[in-house]
C-alpha cells in the first residue's frame, strides 16, 4: 500500500473550475469575475428576493408579457415538444408557459445551482404529475448532455430574464449559436430582452433602497471566502453600479475601500484604493439591435412582445441550421 501525502486545503480548492477562474480573474487587469458563480445557493436565494423588490422592473415586466400572451408563444412551439430552459432558477416564469402549452412533453431545466434546480423541480413534478421534468445541473454556456429521454423529441428553449445581457454582443451570438447546436434545426427560442431606457430606472433597479444588490454582489467574495479558503474582508469593498451610457449596459463592480491583500486558494492578490472587480455586465438593446444579432447567430425572428411601457421584450426565434 501506499501512503498519501495529506493535501493542503488550498491545494484542494485550487483545483476546480470556479478556483481556476477566480485566480484568472483577479490577477488580470482590470480585476473580474464571472457573474455565473454569482448563483450558490446563497445567491440564487437573494436574487429570487431582488426579484420582487419595487425597484427592479425586469421581472415584473416580463411575467405581464408572459401573462398576456402565452397563448400566442404556444401557438409558435412544435407538437410535443421538450422545453429545454437555459439558467432556469425559480420555475415561476415557466409555469405560465406550462400552463399555456399543455403538449408541452418534457421539462429540461438546466442550471449550475444544483440545489436550487433539485428543489424546483421537484415541486414542479408535484404539481404537474403528467409532465416529465429533467433536471440538468450544468454550467448552461458550455457543451451538455440532454437527457435521453428527450432524444426523439423536438426541441425549444426558453431563456427569460434577459440573462442573454450579461454576455458581450460577440458571446451573445457564442450563446445563441450553442443553444441552437444543442437543440436542433427546426427547434423554437423564447428568449426575454431587457431593453435601452431612462437611465434612472436603470440605475434604481440596480442600487435598491433596501441593500439586495448589495448582499448578491458581495456574496460572491463571501462564496470565495466558502469554497476557496479565502479571507476577504466583506466591509472593506463597496458595491458600484451604474448605467454605461455609451456601452448600454449596465455595470457592477466591487471597489476596494483601503489597500489590502487578500488570499485565495493559496494565492496572495492585492488591492489599492479604488481598485475594482468588475462582476456583471447587463446590456440593454433595441428591438432592431437584437433582432439582427439574432439573424447573425443562425436564428430567424417569427414575433416580438413588449410590456405596455415597452421596457422589456420576449423574441420568438427560429433556428435554420446552415
Amino acid at each position: 500500500m501506499s501512503v498519501l501525502a495529506p493535501v493542503a486545503r488550498h491545494e484542494v480548492a485550487a483545483q476546480t473550475d470556479f478556483a481556476r477562474d477566480v485566480i484568472a480573474g483577479l490577477t488580470t487587469r482590470p480585476k473580474r469575475l464571472p457573474p455565473k458563480y454569482f448563483y450558490d445557493e446563497t445567491g440564487s436565494k437573494l436574487f429570487e428576493q431582488i426579484t420582487e423588490l419595487p425597484e427592479y422592473y425586469p421581472t415584473r415586466c416580463e411575467l405581464a408579457i408572459l401573462r398576456e400572451h402565452a397563448l400566442d408563444m404556444a401557438r409558435l412551439l412544435p407538437a410535443k415538444t421538450a422545453l429545454v430552459e437555459f439558467d432556469s432558477g425559480s420555475t415561476k416564469k415557466v409555469r405560465i408557459l406550462l400552463a399555456a402549452a399543455p403538449s408541452i412533453a418534457a421539462y429540461v431545466p438546466v442550471d449550475i445551482s444544483s440545489e436550487m434546480l433539485a428543489q424546483e423541480a421537484a415541486q414542479l413534478r408535484r404539481d404537474h404529475p403528467g409532465l416529465k421534468v429533467l433536471p440538468v445541473a450544468a454550467d448552461f454556456t458550455q457543451p451538455f448532455q440532454l437527457p435521453a429521454a428527450v432524444a426523439s423529441l423536438p426541441r425549444t428553449g426558453f431563456f427569460p430574464g434577459s440573462t442573454i445581457g450579461n454576455f458581450e454582443p460577440h458571446e451573445a451570438c457564442a450563446f445563441l449559436r450553442h443553444a441552437g447546436r444543442m437543440l436542433g434545426r427546426g427547434a423554437a427560442l423564447i428568449i426575454g430582452v431587457d431593453l435601452v431606457k431612462d437611465a434612472k430606472i436603470l440605475n434604481a433597479a440596480y442600487n435598491d433602497a433596501a441593500g439586495l444588490t448589495a448582499k448578491f454582489n458581495l456574496n460572491l467574495l463571501a462564496r470565495i471566502n466558502r469554497e476557496l479558503n479565502g479571507d476577504f474582508d466583506l466591509a472593506s469593498f463597496d458595491h458600484h453600479a451604474f448605467y454605461n451610457r455609451e456601452r448600454h449596459r449596465i455595470e457592477m463592480h466591487l471597489v476596494s475601500k483601503k489597500r489590502q491583500k487578500v488570499s485565495v486558494a493559496g494565492r496572495v492578490i492585492e488591492f489599492f484604493v479604488g481598485d475594482a472587480i468588475h462582476t456583471e455586465n447587463s446590456y440593454k438593446y433595441t428591438l432592431e439591435y437584437f433582432t439582427a444579432l439574432a439573424r447573425g447567430s443562425g436564428w430567424t425572428p417569427v414575433a416580438a412582445w413588449t410590456d405596455a411601457g415597452a421596457n422589456f421584450s420576449i423574441h420568438a426565434l427560429a433556428f435554420e441550421d446552415r
